[in-house]
């Protein structure tokens, strides 16, 4: 009875092993900002990789647009061309993006909301939920767009179908160019996502709105061996260490980095550098220590019926009433036996054979 009932809470723990596994496996994937590299590339030859500056670094879109400049001729170096037959292909990607503040005004009043300035394909990155309309490219040759979430849409129009409509910032008509549903939740308002939000240009930001600087990059890009694309980002971004953090979205929810960020419990917190997240990369972090929580309990499940069953092993072993010697005697006892079988059949076939030949003839 105890055999059984150790061997049935066994069964169960790593059943709860399993289930662990498909919900943390579950919420990794469930997390867009952190996915572009699958939308990029299904044959997962690509990353994805994030910088965040301190508002000291310094980093300007000029500096931005160089490192894109020597993007091409380093992975023509490294021998990486574009296979696609399509002629608009590209090998990579990339945004970047700054928070600050900015004042949006209608007929109906005006209201002064959190935003993030983008350029590049941020909405490539980061493809939040539309409500009305489409997103717009920081790569777009006219910067007056803006897309507005629905809280914005409500204080300034009084509904949220105004794709299409114009607000005025600095008395400089911009056209909405989609509504957005704000991520929702105790994650995403501790994230930083507890207030009205708009997404404008960079240049709208840089001119008629308050920042600090260009504060995020990202990009995607060819991966052919582990670490290329980080080394490469790391080593061209041109910010000092202490002023930028760079990461991988790729690999952060690997089984080996989820172990890792485990290792790293007291000290993941600690950050000498001057560098605030972005409410993308908080939810992420947010998700990683939940990972990283359910991954340890996940560890814990699959140790216990490990451990069980070796006990289980070393039990039968001490009696199992065997020794290798009596298994090796057994063998070499059998494989005898076939050797001598064969033996007798080779000294009977000659004389079945001379009985089979007198008896045809006695036949004929």
């Amino acid at each position: 009875m105890k055999k059984l009932l150790l061997s049935i809470s066994g069964a169960i723990s790593l059943l709860l092993f399993l289930i662990l596994l498909l919900v943390t496996n579950h919420l990794a994937k469930a997390q867009p900002a952190q996915q572009m590299a699958e939308r990029w590339s299904e044959k997962k030859d690509v990353a994805q990789i994030s910088c965040f500056f301190s508002a000291n670094a310094g980093i300007t879109r000029d500096a931005i647009e160089e490192f894109e400049h020597s993007m091409d001729q380093s992975l023509l170096e490294a021998s990486i061309t574009q296979e696609s037959e399509n002629p608009g292909a590209r090998l990579w990607v990339d945004a970047y993006s700054a928070a600050g503040r900015i004042t949006l005004t209608t007929d109906r009043g005006s209201l002064e909301a959190d935003a993030i300035g983008i350029g590049g394909d941020f909405f490539l990155f980061h493809p939040e939920k539309l409500l009305q309309g489409s997103y717009f490219s920081g790569n777009d040759l006219m910067q007056d767009y803006c897309v507005i979430d629905e809280d914005a849409a409500w204080q300034l129009f009084g509904s949220n179908d105004v794709a299409g409509m114009t607000v005025y910032i600095s008395g400089v008509p911009h056209m909405i160019a989609g509504v957005i549903e704000r991520q929702s939740g105790r994650l995403a308002e501790a994230a930083g996502l507890d207030s009205t939000l708009v997404y404008v240009s960079y240049e709208t930001l840089e001119l008629y709105g308050t920042n600090s600087g260009i504060n995020h990059y990202e990009i995607v890009m060819p991966n052919p061996v582990k670490n290329f694309a980080l080394n490469h980002v790391k080593e061209n971004i041109g910010a000092k260490e202490n002023e930028i953090e760079v990461l991988e979205n790729t690999s952060r929810y690997s089984l080996l980095s989820r172990i890792k960020l485990l290792g790293a419990f007291g000290t993941r917190s600690m950050n000498g550098k001057a560098i605030i997240y972005p409410y993308w990369e908080n939810i992420a972090r947010g998700y990683e220590d939940i990972i990283g929580a359910l991954t340890g309990v996940m560890l814990f499940f699959l140790l216990y019926p490990i451990i069980l069953g070796l006990v289980f092993f070393i039990r039968w072993w001490r009696h199992k009433g065997w020794t290798f010697k009596d298994v090796w005697h057994w063998c070499r006892d059998k494989a005898e036996r076939k050797i001598e079988m064969r033996r007798e059949r080779r000294k009977t076939e000659p004389r079945r054979e001379k009985k089979r030949r007198i008896m045809r003839r006695l036949k004929g």
